[in-house]
């Protein structure tokens, strides 16, 4: 299709990593080994939070939705790099570069309202620990965690139609591994003001507002510690928020280093270091962040292990 005399794009090409044969092969099998265990520690702490009831509170609940969301984070990522890493897979369609586009955002905005929802449940937890269980009932944690889904959906739509109503023309390589706003927009061949004041709406609202109700339900936590008199009592206060704390710190430093910075400053191969980050690490790592400090995981688990066994 041609724009003037310039043509639209209808496919582009993905760089990846590497273009070494031998290198490809290394990488699939590590990306591999990452993605199954990912997906196998996502889904193991799904399922003992289900079946253990001393798990059936507000906070693993989240924690559970956090690990499902996981679960799918690292699969709208994963299954291309290998692909491109075993074939010449490295081609995507105008389609399925905007499908992949979807649901990234998808995943990512859910992430961040998920994890502003979870910070709410610390604040309640600590801050009024005798009003805790009828503050965080199960009616509004489902609608807090639905609230989460519902306003991912909708910023993914925004997101997405705002991206694709622009044309893309000249160069089709993107130097990374997947879909993603800064090289989308390095080849509109439209103007891309409105659609920047638009991503600016979309993406500032979310972050901001999702930002903010962390920042302030830890700011409340803080002061809520410094009353506490007993050390004892200060870590163990501390510690029931210290694994949120590090997922937040992990999602939002990673997206923050990634899209805050001046377009001057990208560098291909350190945003695709970045991108991996949040893409393929953060959802394997928050597994490991909940469960192994975690006594009451641990509990769950070796009680699974010990019923799977066979009785003598």
């Amino acid at each position: 299709m041609e724009l003037g005399n310039r043509t639209i794009l209808t496919e582009f090409i993905l760089v990846g990593f590497s273009a070494n044969p031998r290198w490809k092969l290394i990488l699939f099998g590590l990306f591999l080994i990452l993605y199954l265990i990912t997906l196998s520690g996502n889904m193991t702490l799904v399922i003992l939070i289900h079946m253990d009831s001393r798990l059936h509170t507000p906070m693993y609940f989240f924690i559970g939705n956090l690990s499902f969301l996981d679960f799918w984070y690292t699969s709208v990522y994963t299954p291309k790099i290998l692909a491109t890493c075993v074939s010449e897979a490295e081609r995507i369609s105008l389609a399925g570069c905007g499908a992949q586009f979807f649901f990234s955002c998808l995943v990512a905005y859910t992430e961040g309202y998920l994890l502003a929802a979870m910070a709410y449940d610390r604040y309640a937890a600590i801050c009024n620990p005798l009003l805790y269980s009828s503050a965080m009932s199960s009616s509004l944690c489902t609608g807090l965690v639905a609230g989460s889904y519902i306003g991912g959906f909708l910023n993914a739509i925004a997101h997405t139609a705002n991206t694709f109503r622009l044309s893309f023309c000249g160069n089709n390589i993107i130097e990374d591994f997947f879909c993603d706003v800064p090289p989308l927009v390095k080849m509109s061949c439209t103007d891309t003001q409105v659609y920047e004041k638009v991503l600016l709406g979309v993406v500032g609202f979310t972050v901001l507002s999702s930002i903010l109700v962390i920042l302030i339900s830890y700011f409340n936590i803080f002061l809520a510690i410094l009353k506490i008199r007993t050390a004892s009592g200060r870590r163990k206060a501390f510690s029931t928020c210290a694994s949120h704390m590090v997922s937040v710190m992990l999602f939002y430093g990673s997206m923050l280093f990634m899209y805050s910075r001046p377009s001057s400053t990208y560098s291909p191969e350190k945003d695709k270091l970045a991108a991996l980050f949040y893409t393929v690490i953060n959802p394997l790592l928050n597994p490991l962040i909940y469960s192994v400090r975690n006594k009451d995981v641990k509990a769950a688990f070796w009680k699974a292990i010990q019923t799977l066994q066979p009785q003598t």
